[in-house]
């Protein structure tokens, strides 16, 4: 088990890629048994990253809902420099226990172990796993792993902000022209089903473009993907 993590972390080093990332945070995951594992962090201009396991509709729901402005996992984590479970936090208030039921209904477990991390200027960072098991076995789980998930989280953080690093040095990526046309159409403020509408193609095919622009501009999801399209000049509307 001990070398097998010791490969993991090797390969975490040796990531060059977003999807490199996604390979390793996958493989964490399955290395704990649990059900998610995800890595995402704000660098020191505010742009958000992120890799992990929850679903493409969580990640929608959570976005369309604006859990953000209310998430626990995110204001208690800010305001924490140490470690913490998520029923730690405080989910007293009606929209974070319906935000919490909302989460169970599209696949996440009843246990988080969250890892906040802080890096130079202002760069902020979350490592979260994810499980859904009763509540003696999640503690006794943490209290084994905490040490090994703290360098494990670190080592992310290392890399993260060696990407950051990376895309200051590197030139915007070139889309094709569907995926041109198909993030045009989401920065005019049209939703998929237009999208696909006004290209004429389904909308399984407009997923497919804009998750490959999604990638290449290296960007947690399809907002933020849109968001660095037009500020680097990418698209312009």
């Amino acid at each position: 088990m001990i070398n097998r993590l010791e490969d993991l972390l090797s390969t975490l080093q040796a990531a060059s890629t977003l999807e490199d990332l996604q390979s390793v945070i996958e493989a964490l995951r399955d290395y704990y048994n649990v059900s998610h594992a995800v890595y995402h962090w704000v660098n020191s201009v505010g742009e958000r990253f992120g890799a992990g396991t929850y679903s493409a509709e969580w990640v929608d729901r959570y976005l369309e809902k604006d859990y953000l402005r209310i998430d626990p996992v995110i204001f208690g984590c800010f305001q924490r420099f140490t470690p913490v479970s998520w029923k730690e936090l405080d989910w007293s208030s009606k929209a974070a226990r319906e935000m919490f039921q909302d989460a169970l209904a599209f696949g996440l477990g009843n246990q988080g172990f969250t890892i906040p991390i802080r890096g130079p200027n202002g760069q902020f960072a979350l490592f979260t796993l994810n499980d859904n098991v009763a509540d003696e076995d999640w503690e006794r789980f943490v209290d084994q792993n905490t040490h090994d998930l703290m360098i494990i989280a670190h080592e992310l953080n290392k890399k993260a902000l060696a990407f950051e690093k990376w895309g200051e040095e590197s030139s915007s990526p070139s889309l094709s022209p569907r995926e041109l046309s198909a993030m045009t159409c989401l920065a005019k403020g049209m939703n998929r089903a237009q999208a696909a509408a006004e290209l004429q193609i389904s909308e399984h095919t407009l997923r497919v473009y804009i998750e490959s622009a999604r990638h290449k501009l290296g960007a947690m999801n399809t907002t933020h993907a849109v968001a660095r399209a037009l500020s680097t000049g990418i698209i312009i509307v």
